[in-house]
């Protein structure tokens, strides 16, 4: 058992997790803005981003690069420093750090040296699409970001399906329809979901409908900004239809009404009946 008191007297330093905006500059707190002065270093998921907020505060911190490709290096020289008694505030370029960006590793390594880590509220797209959302707000799923190889999203959606909880993701623009799509193959057109579109911003936007819907929409938009998906839970988890039950053709024919590529739909229904792809293709072409 390791108990952490955040605010008492520290021989090492402490990790400071700052929120910043996702947006608009006026959501800093007062708190996190004073921390971000009174630190010894800011590690930053982009310096050069970062600097804007710091400029916009008049924040003279210096910062230091900590981002997904460089942790292995960088994680032993934040340690360092911390054991040797700076205090460091860990930001990503937007949100919580650790939420779909870096920080989880550091902390991690903090938590193994018994160095305090202490976290500053603030703000997360995630939960602010979804208090706004219209869609039950508790239980939650939060998700983030899905796989981008190939097979690896329509795996995870497939996971997800008889969940009951609302479910949270993040989209990029270039993603939207590709991932719609893919979600209406697993999930069906008719549930319920829920697009927020540049959370905080001059153009904050909801669109409130069916995955059907939606789809069609993005097929059809010129998709900007960047997205929070929240989809209504499964409100019948245990009457899921049995794929397995369906005959192999009619369930790749449905993927493909639904929008799947045929050779994407053949693949997702051999993988999950555990089938050799080439004889599912060879079976439904009739070769």
């Amino acid at each position: 058992m390791q108990a952490q008191q955040s605010f008492g007297n520290h021989t090492d330093g402490v990790l400071y997790l700052v929120p910043t905006p996702i947006g608009n500059l006026q959501d800093m707190t007062f708190r996190a803005v004073q921390t971000l002065k009174d630190v010894d270093l800011i590690a930053a998921e982009d310096t050069r981003n970062t600097q804007k907020l710091l400029n916009h505060f008049e924040i003279e911190t210096k910062q230091i690069s900590f981002h997904e490709h460089n942790t292995n290096e960088r994680i032993p020289q934040l340690i360092e420093k911390l054991q040797a008694g700076l205090s460091i505030a860990q930001v990503s370029d937007a949100g919580m750090p650790s939420i779909s960006d870096p920080g989880q590793e550091l902390v991690a390594q903090c938590v193994t040296q018994q160095i305090a880590v202490v976290p500053l509220p603030g703000a997360n797209a995630g939960l602010t699409g979804l208090i706004a959302s219209g869609l039950i707000s508790q239980p939650f799923y939060f998700y983030g970001f899905l796989g981008r190889k190939d097979g690896q999203q329509e795996e995870e959606l497939q996971q997800l399906m008889a969940r009951p909880e609302t479910l949270i993701f993040y989209e990029a623009p270039h993603r939207l329809k590709k991932t719609l799509t893919n979600m209406v193959a697993i999930f069906g057109e008719e549930r319920q979901t829920v697009l927020a579109r540049e959370l905080t911003k001059k153009h904050e936007e909801f669109l409130r409908g069916s995955l059907g819907e939606l789809l069609a929409w993005a097929t059809t938009e010129n998709v900007r900004g960047e997205f929070v998906i929240l989809l209504a839970g499964n409100t019948n988890p245990d009457k899921q239809i049995d794929e397995n039950q369906t005959p192999i053709n009619q369930q790749i024919g449905r993927l493909i009404k639904d929008g799947l590529a045929p050779n994407v739909a053949i693949k997702q229904v051999a993988k999950q009946r555990n089938l050799n792809r080439q004889e599912v293709y060879k079976n439904y072409h009739q070769l």
